[in-house]
C-alpha cells in the first residue's frame, strides 16, 4: 500500500468531488472544513483524509444537510452520517458518490450495500448503464489527470466484475441451441475486461453460446476455432494494447485470420477510433463503445 497516492491538489479535489476550486476555498476558509498544507512555495496540497472528508460532505450537503450545519459536526459525526447515507441512497448521482467513496476509502462494505440498495430499484442491466458505466468514465478522466493510482482503479474495478461475474452464472441454465458462437478476448497484454465482462453478460442473457477467453490473449489462439462448422463471431475490446502504432498491424493480422471462413469480429475500445476502418473487410465491424455493440447484437 505504499504506492497508494496521499497528496492532492485542488484541481484533484475539484476533479474527484464535482466542486468547484472556488467553491472549495469558500468552505475552507468560512467554515474551516478541510487543513491543507503547503509546500515550501506557498501551493495548497491536501490529504487523502481531507479528499475522503470532502466526499462525504459532498454526500451531506447533496441530501439537504446544510453546509453551516456539516461544519458544526465533528469528522467522526461526518463519517457515520455519510456512511448511513451511502448505505441507504442509491439513485443515480448518489449512488456514483458512493462508488467514490468505496473506491477512496478501499471500502467494499460501502460498495456492497450501495448495490445492494441499487439492487431494490433497478435490474442488473439498468445498474451497469446508468450508473457502472458513467462511474468508470469518471474513473477514466481521473485516471488519464493522474488523480488516481492503479490500486484504486483495481479495487474498484475487481468488485464491478464479481457483480458482472455472479449475475452472468445466474444465466448459464438458460442457454439456447444457436447456431451462433461468440468467442470474447483481449489482445496481449489488454487487462481492462470490465466491457468485454458486461458484452458477455448481455450475450449469455439473450441466451447465446459463449466461450470467454478473457485477458492478454494470443492471436495465434484463435486457430483452434476457425475450423468449426458454427458460425464464430469473435469480439475483442482494446484499451491500452497494442501500442498505437501497432493497432493497424493487428487487425491486418485479424484479416489474414478471417479470410476464407464464415466467422466475423467485432472490436471496440478506445485504440478502434486511431483506425481507419475502410481499410479492412466487411468480415469486421467496429464500434466506439459497448453500447454500440449491444445495438448490434
Amino acid at each position: 500500500m505504499n504506492n497508494i497516492k496521499q497528496d492532492f491538489t485542488i484541481k484533484d479535489l475539484e476533479n474527484i468531488s464535482g466542486i468547484k476550486a472556488h467553491t472549495i476555498r469558500i468552505w475552507e476558509k468560512r467554515y474551516n472544513l478541510l487543513t491543507p498544507k503547503r509546500t515550501n512555495t506557498n501551493i495548497r496540497y491536501y490529504s487523502n483524509e481531507n479528499l475522503q472528508k470532502l466526499l462525504n460532505i459532498v454526500l451531506l450537503n447533496n441530501n439537504n444537510f446544510k453546509i453551516s450545519k456539516i461544519a458544526a459536526m465533528s469528522n467522526e459525526e461526518i463519517l457515520l452520517k455519510s456512511r448511513e447515507l451511502a448505505f441507504n441512497v442509491a439513485v443515480n448521482d448518489e449512488a456514483i458518490n458512493s462508488l467514490k467513496l468505496s473506491m477512496l476509502q478501499f471500502d467494499k462494505v460501502i460498495f456492497n450495500k450501495t448495490f445492494h440498495k441499487l439492487q431494490q430499484k433497478k435490474t442488473f442491466r439498468e445498474i451497469f448503464k446508468e450508473v457502472f458505466i458513467p462511474f468508470l468514465n469518471h474513473i477514466g478522466m481521473l485516471w488519464q489527470t493522474e488523480t488516481l493510482l492503479p490500486a484504486h482503479e483495481h479495487f474498484i474495478s475487481n468488485l464491478i466484475a464479481q457483480k458482472i461475474q455472479i449475475n452472468t452464472e445466474r444465466l448459464q441454465y438458460n442457454i439456447s441451441e444457436s447456431d451462433k458462437i461468440f468467442v470474447l478476448f483481449l489482445p496481449e497484454n489488454e487487462v481492462h475486461e470490465l466491457g468485454l465482462l458486461y458484452i458477455n453478460y448481455e450475450l449469455v442473457l439473450r441466451g447465446y453460446h459463449t466461450i470467454y477467453l478473457g485477458q492478454s490473449l494470443p492471436l495465434n489462439n484463435l486457430d483452434h476455432f476457425l475450423k468449426n462448422d458454427k458460425e464464430i463471431c469473435f469480439i475483442t475490446s482494446l484499451t491500452i494494447m497494442p501500442f498505437d502504432d501497432k493497432v493497424e498491424e493487428y487487425f491486418n493480422q485479424i484479416n489474414h485470420v478471417l479470410e476464407n471462413t464464415n466467422h466475423k469480429m467485432i472490436a471496440t475500445g478506445k485504440k478502434v477510433g486511431l483506425l481507419n476502418r475502410n481499410k479492412f473487410s466487411s468480415k469486421i465491424t467496429f464500434h466506439s463503445s459497448i453500447l454500440d455493440v449491444l445495438k448490434e447484437l
